[in-house]
């Protein structure tokens, strides 16, 4: 099996985004659903760092799914693929960490 590309799980995802509707009413519950499942992955990260219970890398990549389920409806819902997010982002790092991340840069930098 090939591996997907963002835009093919993008679109793969939304075969499954009925609930969320169109328009505003999709962000909104595209939002929420976001931070829903961000707070689930906290948890669990919460639970294994604090309370020393040990977790499977499966139990991490099925939460992180849900949050990327979430993230495609999102970027959908305002016309955008993941790719272009993607890519955009990897060039504000870029400019801002040219020579990769280093504190200094982080503590000093205009935005």
């Amino acid at each position: 099996m090939n591996p997907l590309t963002l835009n093919e799980y993008q679109q793969l995802a939304q075969r499954t985004a009925g609930a969320g509707g169109d328009g505003e009413h999709r962000l909104i519950v595209a939002a929420l659903g976001l931070a829903g499942e961000a707070g689930e992955f906290a948890n669990i990260v919460k639970k294994h760092t604090a309370h020393g219970h040990k977790f499977g890398a499966e139990i991490f990549a099925d939460e992180l799914g849900d949050v990327l389920w979430y993230l495609a409806e999102a970027a959908s819902a305002v016309g955008i693929s993941l790719e272009k997010i993607a890519q955009d982002n990897v060039e504000k790092l870029r400019q801002r960490y040219p020579e990769g991340f280093s504190q200094e840069r982080s503590i000093n930098r205009e935005k």
